[in-house]
């Protein structure tokens, strides 16, 4: 895709990217706030002795109990990485999988094979088809560039809600600043609240069992359950291109294409949607980060944006294939297609709550995550 106008010289974010902005060298924001994460959360021996202390407590605290950890899991390449290395550190997982109707072949595959060779229990939820359904349709109508974001939510609930069913205190979760870097947050926010606003809106039939997550859920498992989420990422050196290399000779890992493409719904919102609707271009996130953090070099991330996502023809196919899956007529969907964007602020949500009372939303935040969440960093601040 394009590039619009002034890039950063140092990755390539650039003026199409929310809230960006430059210093008189040409280095980004989003640059300066990666450099601040990288201190917050060291991944040197610091960053091993503080994981160390967390798989201490973890292990503590599940000692009376079958499972000391959940992990949510995809087949994708940072989800696997996550099993093998709870195992690595001794810990006993439980591998949790949300099943929404996308599962790509390849995912399942991968999935499959390293839960076996790791000896993982796996818990599989099968969202309602016709409910999900009708909630990823009411998101294309609301004309929201995330329009996977029910997914989020969903996987979020699920991981909750079975830390809770089988007393776990801690979910690892596969977040990673240093490979897929501070997504701009009109291009990816939604929250429960904004969820069941939107269905209401525009969905067509009632919501009875889609796992949604409110504030009144956060608060309950934070606060009285005391289940807190940790991402190891943050503390740990890790090479995504190595990994990849690693789980396909331990087990038998195939490679799924781009970034959350493990979902055939993520990777047409990703990878069309997104870029052809709102002109956003994701991986100029992802690859920026991956800049940052070394493990690829700026002309190659220029190359690769020049490119399509993938392969032109396989995109129209995919298209084809979602609009069929969700039950859409050409013209209903060329009618979603043709209609105004919107952004998550036209729509009500927990986000001014979010913004306007940061110490309160600190304190809650204190109580379910064990670091400091990345939306709670100004990007003004690194201007």
């Amino acid at each position: 895709m394009k590039q619009n106008g002034k890039i950063c010289t140092r990755c390539v974010m650039d003026e199409t990217v929310p809230a960006i902005r430059f210093d008189t060298a040409g280095e980004c924001n989003y640059c300066k706030l990666h450099d601040t994460l990288d201190r917050d959360f060291p991944n040197d021996e610091r960053g091993a002795h503080i994981l160390q202390a967390l798989i201490a407590d973890m292990k503590r605290k599940g000692r009376s109990r079958p499972y000391d950890c959940v992990i949510g899991v995809s087949g994708g390449t940072d989800s696997t990485y996550l099993l093998h290395l709870a195992k690595q550190h001794g810990l006993r997982p439980l591998a949790v999988h949300l099943d929404n109707g996308w599962n790509s072949e390849i995912s399942v595959s991968n999935l499959k094979n390293a839960l076996e060779a790791l000896e993982i229990d796996l818990v599989t939820h099968v969202i309602n088809w016709e409910e999900m359904k009708d909630i990823l349709r009411s998101f294309l109508n609301a004309g929201l560039p995330w329009a996977d974001g029910p997914t989020d939510i969903a996987i979020i609930s699920i991981l909750y809600k079975m830390a809770a069913k089988y007393r776990i205190q801690y979910i690892w979760a596969g977040n990673n600043f240093r490979t897929e870097g501070k997504q701009p947050t009109p291009w990816t926010y939604v929250d429960g609240k904004q969820i069941q606003y939107i269905h209401n809106k525009f969905g067509s039939q009632k919501i009875a069992t889609y796992p949604n997550q409110t504030m009144y859920h956060l608060a309950y498992y934070g606060f009285l359950k005391r289940i807190k989420m940790v991402r190891p990422f943050y503390y740990i050196d890790y090479n995504k291109s190595q990994t990849k290399k690693m789980l396909a000779e331990q087990y038998g890992w195939m490679d799924y294409g781009g970034h959350h493409h493990e979902s055939l719904y993520t990777k047409f919102i990703i990878a069309y949607w997104l870029p052809k609707k709102f002109g956003i271009d994701k991986r100029k996130v992802t690859l920026s980060a991956l800049i940052r953090s070394k493990e690829i070099v700026r002309e190659d991330a220029l190359q690769q944006l020049a490119a399509p996502p993938y392969d032109p023809f396989q995109m129209e196919e995919d298209k084809e294939y979602v609009i069929k899956k969700l039950g859409l007529s050409d013209k209903e969907f060329m009618d979603v297609w043709n209609a105004r964007n919107k952004q998550f602020l036209d729509y009500p949500s927990y986000y001014p709550m979010y913004a306007n009372m940061k110490v309160v939303t600190r304190f809650l935040f204190q109580y379910i995550l064990p670091f400091r969440p990345m939306m709670m960093y100004d990007l003004e601040k690194f201007s």
